[in-house]
């Protein structure tokens, strides 16, 4: 059973291309199924409800575009270079989930949750089954830059935004060996103990992963043997010569991941390496943090006003929030990393206490949209359109960092109130 309820809210400027604002209606949806999870969905214009003004007012994301900005499920390939040999009709799947993951007006927005990690994951899965035919695990430079260049193609064609390559900084040379120097599948079967790597990565839960890290370790080992192969040393008047060790073993490790994603069904691979490249996103704070004068100005003084600070702060934060969708893991880093340039800048005082800064508060949206800190996708349906699930985890404070803390993971203390799936939300304004 579902039950929907109507709300109204103001589109930001930034979802309409900065033209102008406009009232959108949407709702929310409860599963039974899933009754701690929230998904905004966009609906035609109609009429507003009447609601009472005793109603208290829903903390509301944006999850849905806007009726003046519909998404178009074009069904027809675009015209492709002809010199691309990966299997573009087996992966249609998951083409059209990095289609709705980076569509276009949000792509940029979506970047660090979605629309990247899905857009990498589908390349990567795309040559590990490449592989299987032709034996190999990378292109040459002229194959990849017709296959990134299809890619992209296939990608627009659906909804993406035109300018994803940049977005999500994928080039011809990430579909290369790069500095690797065995791409051969059975030389590399030959070489790494591929029975205990696949049977530390085929049953990845992603949770228990970021923690224990298994398959991972698998990966680096596998790719470390095959990085630092005795056949592919280069000697120069009887130096032996490596790239520099981490980049070449970063290099060898692509070229596994694309094994083991050829050991999987496609929709399986794309499930594993979301799962792996969660670990990484969850551990990070993608923010770029503004100058902080006119917070250290109001709120430095320890006899500070405290109206004028919070004023100051909140000022802050929205213009902070304005830059990304982030998850509720990378929201409690963010945390504790403007909190420690707060620390620098001599406030001493907890501003997050003092002004009701939660970490839903780090995230876009006025009301704060945070992602779960699992992969999730954007969904396209052909009655609703574009949505999404959203947690917005609704009241969990922003912790004031001490000399202590460390970056927030699924593993450690610090993280235990935050869920891997969206809970439920209550609404409630701060001061």
């Amino acid at each position: 059973m579902r039950e929907v309820v109507a709300c109204q809210f103001l589109l930001p400027l930034l979802l309409v291309f900065s033209l102008c604002l406009h009232d959108t209606h949407c709702s929310i949806v409860k599963d039974a199924a899933s009754p701690n999870s929230l998904e905004i969905e966009s609906d035609a214009p109609s009429p507003s409800p009447e609601v009472s003004p005793k109603d208290p007012q829903p903390f509301l994301p944006i999850l849905a575009p806007s009726p003046m900005l519909p998404f178009t499920n074009y069904s027809n390939l675009p015209a492709l270079s002809g010199l691309c040999e990966l299997n573009f009709s087996a992966a249609g799947n998951i083409l059209s989930t990095a289609a709705f993951d980076c569509w276009d007006p949000i792509a940029p927005y979506l970047a660090n949750v979605a629309c990247c990690p899905q857009l990498h994951a589908t390349v990567e899965t795309l040559i590990g089954h490449s592989g299987i035919s032709s034996g190999k695990l990378s292109l040459n430079l002229t194959q990849a830059t017709s296959c990134l260049s299809d890619i992209e193609a296939i990608l627009v064609s659906q909804g993406a935004n035109r300018n994803i390559r940049n977005i999500c900084s994928i080039y011809p040379s990430n579909l290369t060996k790069a500095s690797c120097p065995i791409i051969d599948v059975n030389e590399i079967e030959r070489i790494i103990n591929f029975s205990r790597l696949y049977a530390a990565c085929k049953d990845v839960d992603p949770v228990d992963e970021c923690c224990n890290q298994v398959c991972q370790q698998a990966i680096l080992d596998a790719a470390e043997k095959i990085a630092t192969n005795d056949r592919d040393r280069v000697s120069l008047n009887g130096i032996t010569i490596l790239p520099a060790k981490s980049s070449l073993i970063d290099d060898c490790r692509d070229i596994i991941i694309r094994w083991l994603a050829s050991k999987l069904d496609l929709s399986s691979s794309n499930v594993f390496l979301r799962g792996l490249s969660q670990c990484s996103i969850n551990t990070v704070c993608p923010l770029g943090f503004p100058d902080i004068k006119n917070v250290t100005k109001e709120c430095g003084n320890t006899k500070s006003n405290r109206t004028s600070c919070c004023k100051a702060m909140r000022s802050y934060m929205s213009a902070t929030q304005e830059q990304s969708f982030i998850t509720n893991l990378q929201a409690t880093n963010c945390a504790t990393l403007l909190g420690k340039k707060l620390q620098t800048a001599n406030i001493s005082q907890n501003v997050y206490a003092l002004c009701h800064i939660k970490l839903k508060d780090f995230s876009l949206q006025d009301s704060g949209c945070l992602f779960p800190s699992l992969p999730s996708d954007v969904k396209y349906d052909q009655n609703t359109g574009i949505s999404f699930i959203c947690d917005l985890n609704d009241n969990v404070e922003a912790s004031w960092p001490n000399a202590s803390s460390l970056p927030a993971s699924t593993c450690n203390r610090t993280s235990s109130q935050i869920p891997a799936i969206p809970k439920a939300t209550s609404a409630q304004s701060g001061e």
